[in-house]
This record gives C-alpha cells, structure tokens and sequence, in this order.
C-alpha cells in the first residue's frame, strides 16, 4: 500500500485528565503528559513531510470547567511557550493561533503575537493552536468581519477568506483520541471533507505510531470530493 503523507493534519487531544485519573494523579498532570506529546507528534510530522498541523488546545467550552483548572491550563500553555521559544526557531516552527483571544490575559496574548511574528519565516511545519476556539464562534466571527466590510453578497472562497485558518488548506486527516466519536465544534467549516480518525488512546499515550495507523487508515480512504471515482 502506497503511505499518502497528509498536507494538514488535525488533531483533538481527548483523555488528558482520564489518564491522569487512572495514573491516580492530578488532572493538571494529564496536561502537562499532553504537551509533551504534542511536541513529540510535532517532530514526527516534521520528519514525515506534513506541512500544517492544527492541536485543538482549548475550546470555547472549556471555559465551563473549574477556575482552578483553567487557570492551571492558562499557566501551562504560557510556561510551555516561553520555554520552547529556541526549540521552534531551531526545527524550523511556525506557530500560528486561532480562536478569541479578547478572554486571554493580556501578557499571554502579547506572547502569543510575539511568537507568530519570530516565527512567521520558519517554513518545515506551521503548527496551529486552537486557544479559546470554536468552530460556531469562528463563523460568526468571520460573518462579521464580513459585514463590517459591507459584504453581503458571498461564495465559499471569498467566506473562506473572513475564517480563522484563512490561507491554510483544509485539514485532510481529523485525528481524535480517547474514544469520542464526534467533532466537538472544531473547525466545523473546514472539516467539511475531512477524513476522520478516531482511536481508544488517550492523547498522553498517544505516539509516532499510532499516528502512522492513523496516516495508514487515511492511505486507505478514497477521497471523492463529491465526485464519481472508477471503482
């Protein structure tokens, strides 16, 4: 079977605080095995040619947890960052963000900017982390941003354009760990034909392998786009 490496791969990282919970451990310890994993996924699809890679990281849902977990997340995303800085410019990283960023504290927003500029001319793998993100609330965003340059009249590209993955191609391969079988409100207009994956293992357990079962499976799809392939 030919490997067919997808150009942008999406990812869900389900079950952080599940396996923490059967390691007997804090929540919060889930979070931190999470983001060492998203950085080992990020090297292995560096080294398999993807080109995009999108990590949901967190939603506009997740605000509904407790304070103390979300600000411990807020914390984690904020000291992962500022410690990784050399680590992105050095494997050629560049890091882009979407979602809301009007609830995220001040300082972190500035780093967030800060990062997607020194990184923007890095070019083996651009890396997307979903913060305070939904696929709802980017629509409606992008329908605003729509009417306040008075368009009214639009098609699917020129829409396209308003969305916060503007300029990035669609995801071809949703990844989503833990058991869940649905999309949670991630990219909702980009996933339109999407090939989903969903797989058992928890997002801390989840490594280069079972990534390249899920490339495989994808290897295996015909993707038909609407149309009529010869069979």
């Amino acid at each position: 079977m030919e490997i067919k490496i997808p150009v942008h791969i999406a990812i869900i990282m389900d079950g952080n605080g599940r396996w923490a919970k059967r390691q007997g451990m804090p929540r919060i310890m889930g979070h931190y095995r999470g983001a060492e994993v998203a950085e080992e996924i990020t090297k292995a699809c560096i080294d398999l040619g993807v080109r995009y890679l999108t990590l949901f990281a967190f939603s506009t849902e997740n605000w509904k947890r407790p304070k103390e977990e979300v600000n411990l997340l807020f914390d984690l995303l904020r000291n992962y960052l500022t410690s990784k800085r050399e680590d992105l410019n050095r494997l050629g990283v560049r890091l882009r963000f979407i979602g809301r960023r009007d609830r995220i504290d001040p300082d972190l927003r500035d780093l967030m900017t800060d990062l997607e500029q020194e990184t923007s001319k890095n070019n083996r793998i651009t890396v997307i982390l979903a913060v305070d993100y939904g696929g709802r609330d980017d629509i409606i965003r992008a329908v605003n941003r729509a009417l306040r340059e008075g368009l009214l009249d639009l098609d699917e590209e020129t829409f396209s354009k308003f969305l916060d993955l503007a300029g990035v191609p669609d995801p071809d391969l949703l990844i989503r760990t833990a058991g869940e079988r649905r999309v949670s409100n991630f990219l909702l207009w980009n996933l339109a034909y999407t090939e989903l994956y969903f797989t058992d293992v928890c997002w801390p357990d989840f490594t280069k392998e079972e990534l390249l079962r899920a490339i495989e499976d994808f290897s295996r799809r015909k993707r038909k786009f609407g149309r009529v392939l010869d069979e």
